[in-house]
């Protein structure tokens, strides 16, 4: 999950070359009905079920709407999800790419009905895990910074389920931000604005008197007292909940890929729903590996 632009198909691509690499099963279901290109053809793709480019010229809605529509649409079909993941066994990592329109993870209850006909508490006994990617240039700016790691806790609180967050693209960011500097974002606190220097008060002068602004410019307004002071209270906000910590993701390294999938097995408890292998499997694998 996460916005649009953050890297999910590119990790969702990563993610199953890991896997094909490491010899296990995964299975890629493509729940964004407005995507159209991916590296692997997924298994299951809601396209099959309903498109946002037919919902938008049949019912005249826009993107945003539209997509809300294709969602709606597949909560009313969920036999389209169960038929095709019910006879996959334990041993697959079974992965979803979502849309990028975060109001389907914050702001209505569309994803959580999703969820918890998936989970064990709902119909298909999944274990499941949230991955929220965020683009790591945002903390360039950290206002943008905030506002992205506020959404990802708004998914937390309204998915309820194990969850993880990942600032994506790292290598954007060689070279322009120090490695000490970077790590402070990885358990982003209110601190990071109090030495923000892009947010010395532009509205006032090196003396301290208040300069005329432009009326028509947008700057005062990103830089003025109110703007600030909505950005401490949105990161003192994060700082009470203490529920926020991102892993840092480069999709072209496959040590960064596996550590990311090491957490999410961690979450979904992968391992210990394997079952215990016999010393003639050991054997077996061996004498393939060798032979090959």
């Amino acid at each position: 999950m996460g916005p649009a632009g953050a890297g999910k198909t590119t990790f969702c691509s990563a993610l199953i070359n890991h896997l094909r690499l490491n010899k296990r099963s995964c299975f890629y279901i493509n729940l964004d009905p407005a995507a159209e290109e991916f590296a692997y053809k997924p298994d299951l793709d809601i396209k099959d079920l309903i498109s946002l480019e037919d919902v938008m010229e049949e019912m005249g809605l826009g993107p945003n709407g539209g997509l809300i529509y294709c969602f709606e649409f597949l909560l009313e079909n969920l036999d389209f999800l169960s038929e095709a993941i019910e006879p996959l066994s334990e041993e697959y990592l079974i992965i979803i790419d979502m849309p990028g329109q975060i109001e389907l993870y914050t702001h209505i209850p569309i994803v959580p009905t999703l969820t918890q006909h998936l989970t064990r508490g709902g119909a298909l006994n999944v274990n499941l895990c949230a991955a929220y990617l965020l683009e790591s240039t945002f903390v360039i700016d950290r206002a943008k910074f905030f506002a992205g790691t506020l959404s990802a806790m708004s998914a937390m609180l309204l998915l309820e389920i194990p969850h993880i967050n990942i600032l994506s693209k790292m290598s954007l960011l060689k070279g322009s931000i120090p490695k000490r500097e970077l790590r402070r974002f990885i358990d982003p606190d209110v601190s990071l604005l109090d030495d923000d220097p892009s947010t010395v008060d532009q509205t006032t002068t090196a003396s301290g008197e208040e300069s005329e602004a432009d009326p028509l410019s947008t700057e005062p307004m990103m830089a003025g007292r109110s703007f600030k002071r909505l950005n401490k209270a949105v990161a003192r906000l994060i700082d009470d909940f203490s529920m926020v910590s991102f892993l840092q993701l480069d999709a072209q390294d496959e040590d960064s890929v596996g550590a990311i999938l090491s957490y999410i097995d961690d979450a979904i408890q992968y391992h210990e729903a394997q079952e215990p292998r016999e010393p003639n499997d050991e054997i077996q694998d061996w004498e393939d590996t060798a032979m090959s």
